[in-house]
């Protein structure tokens, strides 16, 4: 089946534009982070998750059945957003869309950056992108709609 990219890279821009704080706190980290073990630990899903704001670690969480390399795709996720301003999920579209990849077009090397879904900018509103929340371990949109249900909660929006 051919992926709709126009319309997936739309939804995920509409998620990214929606889903923006007016402040960002060491507490909200914790929260979020503690909604996304508990999905986890409810649905026992094997991820890794990560909460920084502006190169600081504020949450990490490895569940039962995860490795070090779920970290190292949290560290090339978050380089992915860090580089772009948008979601990992949403850079690895666009790349797919044009029939390439960040590594092809702008020769950035796969030990440092990965363009797969599970990393979201944490934007606030009139300030920008100051952080990311990352999950490792599902496939790509998975990881990806695994953070977005849980600043739907966290940020009461409906998308």
């Amino acid at each position: 089946m051919k992926l709709d990219y126009d319309t997936l890279l739309a939804q995920v821009k509409k998620q990214e534009e929606l889903l923006q704080f007016d402040t960002f706190n060491n507490r909200d980290a914790w929260e979020i982070g503690n909604l996304l073990v508990q999905k986890a630990q409810k649905e026992n899903l094997k991820v890794s998750i990560d909460i920084s704001r502006n190169g600081h670690q504020l949450f990490h969480y490895a569940m039962e059945g995860t490795s070090p390399s779920n970290d190292s795709w949290i560290k090339r996720k978050m380089n992915v957003v860090a580089l772009f301003s948008h979601s990992s999920y949403y850079i690895g579209l666009l790349y797919e869309k044009k029939g390439s990849s960040i590594y092809d077009a702008d020769a950035l090397p796969a030990e440092n950056f990965a363009a797969h879904g599970g990393s979201f900018p944490i934007i606030l509103k009139n300030t920008g992108v100051i952080g990311t929340i990352t999950v490792s371990g599902l496939p790509s949109e998975e990881d990806h709609q695994m953070i977005v249900v849980a600043l739907q909660l966290f940020l009461k929006v409906t998308i």
